[in-house]
């Protein structure tokens, strides 16, 4: 007998992949266009018959491929009307992807807070400095600090002084995006991870490279528990 290409399990939908099937499925009945709103998560709970947290958790997964945008106060907005298996297959491809971007990103971003310990200027220490008031302002009205997250690490790459790690950086900047999109929608996170640049600014500020690299290992590591890989 000829030999065959083996069978590969079926893959089961995990359920906030199912509850995003099934917003996408009444954006595209009710005639939803982007900039749009979704209705609040509470109603979508009630309607769909799942937890709060299952839907909380596919908004966020549909956030992080592009399909909608989650304003402060403002709600879920429609930002892409794709088709649900496309963004079904963006959700695979993506959480997928997160060991690889974790490991790549601890990696890069310890060097760059031991060498920022070593090198940063007082003007490297003002920007880091400038992105935690950012992200704790932002945090303290009831946002997730994303843009002051993002801030304090470029702010941190930059007191690198390493134009080749900070190219690396750069390209994968997105993909580091989207995984700081997923984590700091997990509850109380914010606040973790301000407390975590805290302690990394400390080590950088007080010249200790040792220091600087564990923190931000210690930093990497905590924020890297997301739900998708949980699931």
């Amino acid at each position: 007998m000829a030999e065959t290409a083996p069978l590969r399990p079926v893959s089961r939908p995990r359920l906030y992949e199912q509850v995003a099937q099934q917003i996408l499925a009444w954006v595209r009945d009710n005639g939803l266009e982007v900039g749009d709103r979704l209705p609040p998560e509470r109603d979508l709970a009630v309607r769909l018959g799942v937890s709060r947290a299952t839907v909380s958790q596919a908004l966020v997964a549909m956030e992080v491929v592009g399909v909608i945008h989650v304003r402060h106060g403002d709600g879920a907005v429609l930002v892409d009307s794709s088709g649900s298996s496309k963004v079904v297959e963006s959700l695979r491809r993506h959480a997928q992807q997160l060991p690889d971007i974790i490991e790549a990103r601890e990696a890069l971003e310890s060097k760059l807070a031991a060498l920022a310990a070593v090198r940063r200027s007082e003007e490297d220490l003002a920007r880091i400095d400038a992105a935690l008031s950012d992200m704790q302002r932002d945090i303290e009205d009831g946002g997730r600090g994303v843009e002051g997250d993002e801030a304090f690490h470029a702010a941190v790459t930059t007191a690198g002084h390493s134009a080749l790690l900070q190219q690396l950086m750069n390209e994968i900047s997105d993909l580091i995006k989207e995984t700081r999109i997923e984590s700091l929608s997990q509850p109380g996170r914010p606040q973790e991870s301000l407390e975590g640049h805290r302690a990394i600014a400390a080590a950088i500020r007080d010249q200790n490279p040792d220091a600087a690299a564990a923190a931000m290992r210690a930093h990497v590591d905590k924020v890297s528990d997301v739900a998708l890989l949980r699931d």
